[in-house]
């Protein structure tokens, strides 16, 4: 687009935000005083060409597949396959939520996604006084390997994908996960998924915190992206 369309559409806006943007203020006045996203970065009230002037298509968007994988990391984006869908589940005994999922695999769910109770999360065994009623409660008590073997007893891993939500402990159980893919003749290599791995965030957000974010900590995070990178 060139200087003189720009400048055109500027003048137009500036025309529309005096004539029409200003006066209906006046009769229904917006619900906020200021509206953001999550990131508490501004929403402005009309966004056109203006805001892109200084866009480098090649540098800022690129091509499916390929960095900054703004049009999505898959090349054919969902032409050639739609995004994974699994539902959140998990609660009870790591029998009881295997149940589950055979359940929502059968239903045409496409991989998995744990949701570990709060003893779990926070690197406790159900057994500990700190755990008292709070087994299987919001999430699968997951204590042994024993227990992970259960949870996917008879669920092929070289099939489906698995998303754990586990931060401190995440290590442990990708050791688990890991070692029962092993049991059942699946390299390391075939399978896939994601742990959530933030410290930062059960400090921050959910609370559900076992170590401070200090660097220490934190390191651990990196040491767990190097090891699955490898």
């Amino acid at each position: 687009m060139d200087r003189s369309e720009m400048q055109k559409i500027r003048c137009e806006r500036e025309s529309w935000e005096k004539d029409c943007y200003q006066p209906s203020l006046a009769q229904s006045p917006e619900r906020l005083p200021r509206f953001s996203t999550v990131s508490d970065m501004e929403i402005n009230p009309l966004y056109t060409p203006e805001e892109v002037a200084q866009l480098d298509y090649l540098r800022d968007i690129g091509f499916p597949g390929q960095y900054p994988f703004t049009r999505g990391v898959q090349t054919s984006m969902h032409r050639g396959r739609f995004w994974t869908m699994r539902m959140f589940s998990g609660f009870g005994s790591a029998e009881d939520t295997n149940q589950r999922y055979k359940y929502l695999l059968s239903q045409g769910q496409t991989g998995l996604s744990v949701a570990f109770h709060y003893p779990t999360l926070m690197g406790y065994d159900s057994d500990s006084p700190r755990a008292k009623g709070e087994v299987g409660q919001c999430g699968v008590a997951i204590d042994t390997l024993k227990d992970m073997e259960s949870l996917f007893k008879g669920i092929p891993l070289d099939k489906v994908t698995t998303s754990m939500t586990i931060n401190p402990p995440a290590a442990i159980l990708l050791s688990m996960y890991i070692a029962v893919a092993e049991k059942q003749g699946v390299s390391q290599e075939q399978i896939g998924g994601t742990i959530q791995n933030d410290m930062l965030k059960e400090f921050i957000a959910q609370k559900t915190f076992m170590l401070l974010p200090r660097s220490g900590n934190v390191h651990i995070i990196i040491h767990r992206r190097e090891r699955g990178d490898r």
